[in-house]
């Protein structure tokens, strides 16, 4: 949806919603707790039965995947301060659900909050937990030998299934990026603690067998549905990406995410985090006040919109375009179709 004047229009948007911009302690509980218990009751349930020989029961590894992405984006709003109204709770829920997702808790919340502060702006990419992308010109400027590696970080293989499960079980393991402060320290070392006593607990009360079985395909699973949501939220054909001069944050906010319009069931399990251009345009919106604000507002369902199948279209796509102003493949761009 193309709007007259859309950096006022983001703006306009920015105010009316600040009624949304109010935690409910109860409800985030309440969210919690539907999250969390059905994922315990799965890894038991599975536990049991594999004992027994039943190993079919492993394929509940994939709601649990799933569960394990929705308890990610409790700890997502819990980062932004937006899951409960008491900072502390924000905070150390944030850390005890970050041993559930290999995330440290702290280190995290900083990078996706440069990741908010500059999403859209050409000249600041690369920030906090960014996909790299790269403009047209910049990727004919390159060497054989560095088209060759951006073009094998943008193979889907690589996108959605070796680098989350590097990401989250390897790379998360050490402070990247930020290896000279104290807090990504203190933050990683602290949840590689906590990961290590839950794990080791695992193991010796189900077994190595099982827990291989059961606990690996889940962070695998979870971490490549996460990284398809947070890709296909940003790099789809009529996203929006500007230099310094020209951005500006509301209407990078509304108009560089997309609305990733899920069947009901699968909006549940990733938080409801497919409304995302109204979650970028304020961040400080709880997960599940976003269903309200699409019911109450029905115009913003048609800003940025992309259905599930839509969706699969946007893994062609790995350069920006500056001149058509919009994402293109590497086979348009060979075409010259730029």
């Amino acid at each position: 949806m193309t709007l007259p004047n859309p950096a006022a229009t983001a703006k306009t948007w920015f105010a009316r919603l600040a009624p949304y911009r109010k935690s409910e302690d109860w409800r985030a509980v309440y969210e919690v707790l539907i999250t969390l218990v059905p994922f315990l009751i799965l890894w038991a349930g599975m536990w049991a039965l594999v004992a027994r020989g039943q190993y079919w029961s492993l394929m509940g590894v994939i709601p649990a995947g799933g569960l394990i992405v929705r308890l990610f984006i409790v700890q997502h709003d819990c980062g932004h301060g937006s899951m409960f109204s008491s900072k502390k709770a924000n905070d150390w829920v944030g850390r005890f659900i970050g041993i559930l997702t290999l995330t440290p808790y702290d280190h995290w919340r900083r990078g996706h909050a440069l990741h908010h502060a500059s999403s859209g702006n050409l000249d600041r990419r690369g920030l906090g937990d960014d996909i790299i992308t790269l403009t047209v010109d910049e990727y004919a400027a390159l060497s054989k030998w560095g088209k060759l590696k951006y073009r094998l970080y943008r193979h889907p293989v690589v996108m959605f299934g070796v680098g989350p499960a590097y990401v989250f079980i390897l790379a998360q393991r050490l402070p990247i990026g930020a290896m000279k402060r104290k807090m990504p320290w203190i933050s990683t070392l602290t949840t590689n603690a906590g990961v290590a006593l839950l794990y080791g607990l695992l193991i010796w009360g189900v077994g190595l067998k099982a827990f291989l079985l059961i606990q690996v395909p889940i962070i695998i699973i979870g971490a490549s549905i996460g990284v398809w949501m947070f890709y296909v939220q940003h790099q789809f054909d009529e996203t929006h990406w500007s230099r310094t001069g020209d951005w500006d944050r509301e209407s990078a906010a509304l108009h560089g995410s997309s609305y990733y319009d899920l069947p009901k069931p699968l909006m549940w399990i990733t938080g409801n985090i497919g409304v995302h251009h109204v979650h970028h345009l304020s961040s400080r919106i709880p997960f599940y006040q976003l269903p309200r604000i699409l019911k109450a507002h029905p115009e913003l369902k048609k800003v940025g919109r992309l259905t599930l199948w839509q969706s699969f279209k946007c893994v062609r796509l790995a350069l920006w375009c500056e001149t058509r102003q919009k994402m293109v493949s590497f086979r348009m761009r060979a075409l010259g179709a730029t």
